[in-house]
Order: structure tokens, then C-alpha cells, then sequence
């Protein structure tokens, strides 16, 4: 039986970073500010979805924190951003 911290540490996370990678390169070739804008938004969101597989493979709760003001702060720029690629093209 494998455990929950195996798998995290194991199958988890290298999946993460390999979307991390493929996610980066979607924001190098992204054609339109849209299509970078949503990479970003995506890497935070990967982001915030390493810190809590680490936090749950580590048994330390205090990465939570980080992950849900991470999650906060790239919805504040998600806002951000659509509210200038709106105003930019009016």
C-alpha cells in the first residue's frame, strides 16, 4: 500500500512541475496579451496547487496559509489584467 505522502512527493508534484514547464512555454509563444494573461493566471493557480500537495506531504499545515493568499493575490491580478485588456481595447 503506497502512502498518501509517497504519492504526493512521487506523483504529484512531478506532474505539477511538468505543467509548470508546459504552462511557461504556452506563456512564451501565447500570440495575444489574452493568451498570456491566462498562463499566468494558470501558473498561480499551479502554484498554489504545488504548495498544498507540499504542505500535505510535508504534514505542515502553515503552507495553507501561503497557498490561499497566493490563490487570493492571482485573482487580484486576474482582475487586473481584464480590466486593462478591456479598457485597451475600447
Amino acid at each position: 500500500m503506497i502512502s498518501l505522502n509517497a504519492l504526493v512527493m512521487f506523483v504529484i508534484l512531478p506532474m505539477l512541475g511538468l505543467s509548470v514547464v508546459i504552462t511557461f512555454i504556452r506563456l512564451l509563444l501565447g500570440p495575444t496579451v489574452a493568451d498570456r494573461v491566462i498562463a499566468l493566471d494558470l501558473l498561480t493557480v499551479i502554484g498554489v496547487g504545488i504548495i498544498a500537495a507540499y504542505s500535505i506531504g510535508t504534514n505542515e499545515a502553515a503552507f495553507m496559509d501561503i497557498a490561499v493568499l497566493l490563490a487570493v493575490l492571482g485573482f487580484l491580478a486576474t482582475i487586473a489584467f481584464a480590466y486593462y485588456i478591456e479598457r485597451r481595447t475600447r
